[in-house]
Parts: structure tokens; C-alpha cells; sequence
């Protein structure tokens, strides 16, 4: 599947996660998948979508060799550690897509954005386990309605922390979609692992990598993450 690409500079970061160069309040509400609703991480997002296999997505653990609801089917992901300027903590879990028969699932809230520059992003990750699965998927990832990523699962870098982030122009007082969505072609397919979300005002540099970690492409963006288990 082709690939979405930003209209400005767009930045795809990997590697070890230093300070971010700044912090400014997050207007994304539970961009981490921290909170509960109850117990599930997911408060203030919607979950949209067909799902045959009754499989929605959830905030699974770090480090959690569990099976889902709380972990990658066994397998433990680390916590992000992709280079961002996403004002939250990483904190102890992150979303987790993973139905093999996916049509349009979906993570997704309203942002309301006042006229001005912000950045965006978001970072996610392929579990090697859902990566050898045959079926492919499909994940796009759309921050204050800007298409960061859109991709074909099989294309992306497993067990990888990949941050995806640009920046808009907002003209308009308003609301803007943030929402993230997956679809996968058989059993089992390919998963997707996604943590801090973030819309902040300004456009600063994104968080200071190590050397050779930061990969900055001028008007187009590297596939993500995502993958899967079950046998």
C-alpha cells in the first residue's frame, strides 16, 4: 500500500529516546493510553469500526509477556524509546491493534485547536510475533486531521520504536480528528502497537537522538510498525 505523505517536514525518529527538546501541555486527551475506562487505558477515545473476531483494540502492558487483553499474545514490548517531543511520559502501557479480520477499526477523538502552528505525532512498533504472521495489514495514523502515516504492515521495521511526526497550520478555530486506523486480511495477520500521541503548540525540533538515530525526510515518511502471534 502506498504511503501518505506530508505536505512540510516530516520526521521519521528511531532509536534510544533522550529529554525531549520541549514540553508544552498535550492536547490530545490520554495520548500515553494511561488512563483507565474503566481498566483499559482507553479513556477519552472511541473505538470505531467492524470486528468479526471481537478482538478491539487495547492498552496492553510494556514489558507483559501475557496474552491479550494485556500483552502482545506473550510477546513483551519494550517501551517506547523512539525520540519525541510528546510532553506525557511513556508510561506502562501502550494501544494495541490486533484482530486478524480488522475492517476499519478504529482509535479516534475531536481535538479542539485554536489558529496557529502545532506539532504532531505519534510513535509505534511491530511485534516480531504478529510480523511473521502471513496476512498483511494495513494502518493509517491522522493527527489534527494530517495524515502522518499510511502503510502496508509488511513494509515496516519490526521491534522497532518508529516516531512519525510533522507539523500544520491550523487557519481556523475548530475541531480536528485524530484517528488511527487498521485493517487486516486473514488469519492471523499482522499487528500494530502505537504510544504518545501528542498535539503541542509551536514547532520545535523533535527530542535530541543519538548519533545516527534521527532520519529527517524532507517531504515524505518511512513505514511504521505493527505485527502479530496467534497460531
Amino acid at each position: 500500500m502506498h504511503r501518505s505523505f506530508l505536505a512540510g517536514a516530516v520526521c521519521v525518529a528511531f532509536g534510544t529516546l533522550a529529554a525531549p527538546a520541549f514540553a508544552a501541555p498535550n492536547l490530545v486527551v490520554n495520548g500515553s493510553f494511561e488512563t483507565p475506562t474503566p481498566g483499559n487505558g482507553l479513556s477519552g477515545w472511541t473505538i470505531g469500526g467492524v470486528d468479526p473476531q471481537n478482538f478491539p483494540p487495547v492498552a496492553i502492558f510494556y514489558g507483559a509477556a501475557q496474552p491479550y487483553p494485556n500483552g502482545a499474545f506473550g510477546e513483551a514490548v519494550p517501551a517506547n524509546n523512539a525520540p519525541t517531543n510528546s510532553p506525557d511520559a511513556v508510561g506502562a502501557r501502550a494501544a494495541y491493534f490486533v484482530s486478524d479480520l480488522a475492517q476499519n477499526q478504529s482509535l479516534s477523538q475531536n481535538v479542539f485547536l485554536t489558529a496557529g502552528v502545532y506539532q504532531i505525532g505519534f510513535s509505534a512498533y511491530a511485534p516480531q510475533n504478529g510480523f511473521n504472521n502471513p496476512n498483511d495489514a494495513t494502518f493509517s495514523g491522522v493527527v489534527a486531521s494530517v495524515t502522518l502515516a499510511n502503510y502496508a504492515v509488511s513494509t515496516t521495521i519490526p521491534t522497532t520504536w518508529q516516531t512519525f511526526a510533522g507539523a500544520t497550520t491550523i487557519a481556523a478555530d475548530g475541531n480536528y480528528v485524530v484517528s488511527f486506523v487498521f485493517n487486516s486480511f486473514g488469519v492471523p495477520a499482522k499487528d500494530v502497537v502505537i504510544d504518545q500521541v501528542y498535539i503541542i503548540a509551536g514547532n520545535p525540533p523533535i527530542g535530541v537522538a543519538e548519533p545516527g538515530t534521527l532520519a529527517l525526510l524532507g517531504l515524505g515518511l518511512a513505514g511504521l510498525a505493527a505485527a502479530r502471534r496467534r497460531p
